[in-house]
């Protein structure tokens, strides 16, 4: 045993160094803004805007700076570097769109989009309305879920007609990666039809299931009160598209990291996706148990490719904390593995999927 793990150590290490060498540019950073709709009901002022993080390869030396998340003079994460706004190095980049977990945001995903950018990248990612750590969080906003996927559409069309980045995308090379209910929104955008009643009822069958209870980014928000919001006669014309499909044209790969929800599909569903699909799960995750999201994913979707982490949790997949970040959030910060471990491994996995899968 003592051998395989030295052995697998050594594999992990080339690895990383491998992607390391291959990012040859800095990672840019430009932000924008589009309208959708269903954001004025997901959304506690009731706007309509949706925000979204563009990164990307850019020159080798720009100056790039901190990105933290939390007070400026005593951050709780460190997510990493970017240059903002400077330019795009390359041509047609293969692009992926990016779908934070509830209650997180862009920028807690910038770990993975800033590694992705210098690997060569365009990434996408937004701030779902409503459901995100930069506003005040709302019932709806976490209860009309599948309105996510309308969210990664409105900034993939945004970022396009954008006469700076358009030029770069290239959606022949499109693919799609999410954490947490970001994996969720990843599966609709792939083409895959969600099921309300089946999660319900999955729920009360399973009612200590993680994914059944309230997280502690939005503790109110149980299944009763979104039983009850769901009843509500505003929210009807919402509630009637809840099982439309929502796929994005030209998705033709999908990572997943510990995916939820992943019961709100029925099997038919996950059975007949045809894209290429990879999934890195922490085998100590609590909120969105293996059993019932990753591993029943892997069962279902034809060829998927499985990677378990041992010992890490949930939040492992959040940006690095600070030493302010550590003694203020424990919950989201103490973790068996180190955060920087998770997420190299996660990295090499998605540079390595995309560049087998977008060619």
């Amino acid at each position: 045993m003592r051998m395989t793990a030295a052995v697998l150590g050594m594999m992990l290490m080339c690895l990383v160094t491998t992607a390391t060498a291959r990012e040859s540019k800095a990672a840019g950073e430009r932000q924008g803004t589009t309208t959708v709709a269903s954001a004025t009901v997901r959304d506690a002022q009731r706007h309509d805007t949706l925000r979204y993080t563009v990164w990307y390869p850019a020159p080798a030396g720009s100056r790039e700076n901190a990105l933290t998340i939390g007070p400026s003079g005593a951050p709780l994460f460190d997510v990493g570097r970017s240059a903002l706004n400077a330019p795009v190095a390359g041509d047609r980049l293969p692009t992926l769109l990016l779908s934070h977990g509830n209650g997180g945001s862009a920028r807690m995903m910038g770990w993975l989009g800033t590694a992705l950018a210098r690997n060569g990248y365009l990434v996408i990612a937004v701030d779902h309305p409503g459901n995100n750590g930069a506003d005040e969080m709302t019932l709806t906003g976490s209860m009309l879920s599948w309105l996510r996927a309308d969210d990664l559409r409105a900034a993939l069309a945004a970022v396009q007609a954008d006469p700076i980045l358009g030029p770069h995308v290239d959606p022949a090379r499109l693919g799609v990666a999410g954490f947490s209910a970001g994996g969720y929104t990843a599966l609709l955008a792939a083409g895959a039809r969600p099921d309300l009643q089946r999660l319900l009822a999955f729920c009360t069958a399973h009612p200590d299931d993680g994914v059944c209870q309230p997280q502690q980014e939005a503790a109110t928000h149980t299944m009763t009160a979104r039983a009850a919001a769901a009843a509500s006669p505003a929210l009807a014309p919402w509630i009637a598209q809840a099982d439309d499909a929502r796929a994005i044209p030209g998705v033709r790969a999908v990572f997943l990291l510990a995916p939820a929800i992943v019961q709100a599909f029925a099997p038919e569903q996950l059975s007949s996706l045809r894209q290429p699909v990879s999934i890195v799960l922490g085998e100590a995750d609590r909120v969105a148990p293996p059993q019932s999201n990753g591993e029943a994913a892997q069962a279902l979707i034809p060829g998927v490719v499985l990677m378990r982490l041992p010992n890490v949790g949930h939040y492992d997949f959040l940006a690095t904390c600070t030493s302010t970040g550590r003694q203020q959030l424990p919950d989201l910060c103490t973790t068996s593995v180190p955060k920087a471990e998770t997420h190299a491994q996660a990295v090499v996995a998605a540079v390595r999927f995309f560049a087998e899968t977008l060619r």
